[in-house]
């Protein structure tokens, strides 16, 4: 486990973008249906039980939540769509929210893509994909709960989401990931050192932003 990841520390909630730290440094954000494991991913890649709010309901997470990882560097938390049984009105300004931030965020170096290995590439999941291509945002896909399938079964199912998703403005990557076996933590660590410029030998993570 690396140990830059394990001392991310809530930072705090913002209910819009303009309650959001300052806009400086590097952060990537976590989104996904608010039933696929996103917070229990959060939880695993920052090797601790509660960093992110996690519950039996989907839905509970309904702010933009700030996590620090140093003082230029932060994991973000959003609000999860397609699933929770709460009024239309309250889901419009969660997305509203999540729209305008991941449009206006300027230190945004790119997004993870939580989906359940199970059902993946639901319609939102979908207009996420488009959306995070068209900003010209790098993107990687979680497909959380593989301890669910057998280890071939779960490599097999990102095999063909990868190649559904080829040609894909996104250009997204895809991996298995499961938060209780901790199963792909490390290839999520050396991914965020690339995005979040922690790796020498990366590229400028300003670039991984076309637009």
């Amino acid at each position: 486990m690396n140990p830059f990841y394990r001392q991310a520390s809530f930072l705090l909630s913002a209910s819009h973008i303009g309650q959001a730290p300052p806009d400086q440094g590097h952060e990537v954000a976590f989104v996904g249906r608010s039933n696929a494991g996103k917070s229990s991913a959060l939880n695993a890649i920052c090797d601790q039980k509660a960093l992110a709010r996690t519950s039996k309901t989907p839905g509970r997470t309904q702010l933009l939540n700030f996590f620090a990882l140093d003082g230029e560097r932060r994991l973000v938390d959003l609000p999860g769509y397609g699933y929770a049984k709460v009024a239309e009105s309250v889901k419009r300004d969660w997305q509203n929210n999540m729209g305008e931030f991941l449009a206006q965020r300027g230190c945004l170096r790119g997004i993870i893509l939580v989906m359940d290995i199970r059902n993946p590439l639901k319609p939102f999941d979908g207009q996420m994909l488009d959306w995070t291509g068209q900003q010209g945002l790098a993107c990687h896909i979680l497909l959380t709960k593989a301890d669910k399938l057998r280890q071939k079964a779960a490599q097999a199912q990102a095999q063909r989401l990868q190649t559904q998703l080829q040609g894909h403005s996104a250009q997204p990557s895809v991996q298995p990931f499961s938060g209780l076996k901790k199963q792909g933590v490390e290839q999520v660590h050396a991914l965020l050192d690339d995005w979040l410029g922690r790796d020498a030998r990366a590229q400028d993570p300003g670039q991984t932003r076309t637009r």
